[in-house]
C-alpha cells in the first residue's frame, strides 16, 4: 500500500531555513552563498528605486511619504529599508516567528505581523483596505498550495485601498508550472489571470533579473547549462560568490534596463481598480 503523500509544511520549512540562515542568502539563493546574493539583491534594489521613482512621478507632488505600505514576506528587512528611505510608514508581514522577532529588533519604527498571506483573509490582523501599497519580492512563488496562491491576490486586494499599488515579482514562465519542494513557478497566464480577477490592472512588466538569476522561464538545456556554469565558481566559496557577482553585476545593471522581456525573474506592477 501507498503511504500517504504529507503535504508540504511551508512555515516550518522557511521557520528551519532562517533560524539556521537568517541572511540574504536564506532568503534567496541559499547554495550560490551570501555574498553573491548580496550582489544580486543591489540589483534588486536598483530595479526597485528606478520603477518606485516611475510610480510617484505620475502623481507628481505625492511621492511615497507618509504612504501606508505593507510588505509581504519581509524576510532581513531588504525592502522595508528600501520602503523606509521614501518616507513610507511599512508594516512587514511574514510567515516565520524567526524573521518577525529579528525585524521588530532591527526596525523599532515598524510594525511586524506574522501571517499567511495565502491564510484566509479572517486571520490576517491586518484591515481591509488600509495600505496604499503593497509589495511582495520573490515571496509569491513560495506558496506552493495553487489554492493558498491564488488567495493571495485577492488578500492583497482586499487589504489596499481603492487605486493602491501591488509591486511583486515571480519568474511568469511561457511553459508548464515547474515545482520543486518549496517553489512553485508558473505560467504568466495563469498569473495575469488571477490579478485581473482580483480587481487589479496589470501597468507594467519588466526584468528584475536578466543572467545573474536561474532561467527559469527557457526549456533550453543549454541555456540553463550556460547559466550553471556560469554561476558555479560561487558554490566554491564566499570569495568566488563575491568575484562572480562583482563582475556580473554592471552587466545586469545595464541589462534589466534595456530588456523588454526577461528569462528570469520579472518585476510586475499592478493597481487596484475594483
Amino acid at each position: 500500500m501507498t503511504e500517504p503523500r504529507i503535504p508540504f509544511d511551508n512555515r516550518q520549512y522557511w521557520e528551519a531555513r532562517l533560524r539556521e540562515h537568517y541572511s540574504l542568502a536564506g532568503v534567496g539563493y541559499l547554495r550560490l552563498g551570501r555574498r553573491y546574493n548580496e550582489w544580486m539583491y543591489r540589483v534588486r534594489g536598483a530595479v526597485f528605486d528606478r520603477i518606485v521613482a516611475e510610480i510617484a512621478s505620475r502623481e507628481p507632488g505625492t511621492g511615497w511619504r507618509g504612504s501606508h505600505v505593507l510588505d509581504v514576506g519581509a524576510g532581513t528587512g531588504f525592502y522595508v529599508a528600501r520602503w523606509h528611505s521614501l518616507g513610507a510608514d511599512v508594516t512587514g508581514l511574514d510567515l516565520t516567528d524567526v524573521a518577525v522577532r529579528e525585524l521588530s529588533e532591527c526596525f523599532p519604527a515598524a510594525r511586524f505581523v506574522r501571517a499567511d498571506i495565502g491564510g484566509p483573509m479572517a486571520e490576517l490582523p491586518l484591515a481591509p483596505a488600509s495600505f496604499d501599497a503593497v509589495s511582495a519580492f520573490d515571496v509569491l512563488f513560495h506558496i506552493v498550495d495553487d489554492a493558498q496562491y491564488a488567495r493571495a491576490f485577492s488578500n492583497i486586494a482586499a487589504l489596499l485601498r481603492p487605486g493602491g499599488w501591488f509591486l511583486w515579482s515571480d519568474n511568469f514562465i511561457r511553459h508548464d508550472t515547474e515545482r520543486v519542494t518549496h517553489q512553485a513557478s508558473r505560467p504568466l497566464a495563469e498569473s495575469v489571470r488571477l490579478v485581473e480577477g482580483a480587481g487589479f490592472e496589470i501597468v507594467d512588466r519588466v526584468p528584475m533579473f536578466v543572467l545573474m538569476n536561474y532561467p527559469a522561464d527557457t526549456t533550453a538545456r543549454l541555456a540553463r547549462w550556460a547559466w550553471t556554469a556560469l554561476v558555479a565558481p560561487a558554490l566554491l566559496g564566499e570569495w568566488f560568490g563575491w568575484a562572480i557577482g562583482a563582475a556580473l553585476y554592471p552587466l545586469e545593471r545595464g541589462l534589466v534596463r534595456g530588456f523588454k522581456e526577461s528569462p528570469s525573474t520579472e518585476l510586475m506592477v499592478c493597481r487596484r481598480v475594483r
